[in-house]
């Protein structure tokens, strides 16, 4: 059991969040309770993972995407007021730690998922780049990287490819950053993956003959908040539990 201001604190040091000018608040966004000793994990507090954490009796939800997201409107009204509302009925603290959590060395969701893929050893492309990478000693197709990324992940990817060429370099950033498809491209890697993908990203992707591959937005951020939990738990003796609300984009 934590106190739930000390386990924010703790998350917040250990995931560096004053260093991130983020498209939301990190840390505790809804305080609810002042004791954790369950604590349910989730990729977005969505109502059905809110509903979850009531039947279990989760003191705490820790997610990857959470509220007040930059551009949105500031009313608690509609949906965003009947979801903040049964938080607070049913005493679940809120924490969402969105890049924080993405960029992370150890717990974060791009080394979690390189991990997963079994892309390692890997490291971020540059200081402070959210874009990770690494140079395979053997070759692999396209197409076997694509069936990998189908077997690990759950979910065959949409592949783009310009050509095909062995993959020796590897880049990726999960979730929606197939913005970022040129500037690996410009690194000189043979293939990047990502979570979503733009009418435009193919057309690129095509152009700059790099390899595209599509895996899922939800598919490839279920990993770093299940590491970061695992390891709140070891050190605070907690109950956790991931749920998977499964998502198809």
């Amino acid at each position: 059991m934590i106190d739930l201001l000390s386990l924010e604190s703790y998350c917040n040091e250990l995931l560096k969040v004053d260093e991130f000018n983020d498209y939301c608040p990190n840390g505790l966004q809804v305080e609810a309770g002042q004791q954790v000793e369950k604590l349910m994990l989730g990729v977005t507090a969505c109502q059905a993972l809110i509903e979850a954490a009531e039947d279990w009796e989760a003191d705490a939800l820790l997610v990857h995407h959470g509220y007040f997201w930059r551009g949105e409107g500031l009313p608690l009204r509609g949906l965003k007021a009947k979801r903040v509302g049964a938080l607070f009925r049913q005493r679940t603290a809120l924490l969402a730690y969105h890049l924080p959590l993405d960029a992370h060395a150890e717990y974060g969701n791009n080394r979690q998922l390189g991990e997963r893929l079994g892309l390692i050893p890997a490291e971020p492309l540059s200081d402070g780049s959210l874009i990770w990478h690494t140079t395979l000693s053997d070759p692999v197709s396209a197409k076997a990287l694509a069936l990998r990324i189908g077997d690990r992940l759950d979910r065959i990817p949409t592949h783009i490819a310009p050509d095909d060429k062995p993959l020796s370099r590897i880049g990726w950033c999960t979730g929606a950053a197939q913005g970022s498809v040129e500037q690996a491209a410009e690194q000189g890697l043979d293939a990047y993956i990502s979570g979503e993908i733009s009418e435009q990203t193919v057309h690129l992707a095509r152009e700059l003959g790099i390899h595209y591959y599509a895996a899922g937005h939800h598919a490839t951020e279920r990993y770093g908040v299940q590491a970061l939990g695992r390891h709140l738990a070891e050190r605070f003796s907690l109950e956790h539990r991931f749920v998977d609300v499964e998502n198809p984009v």
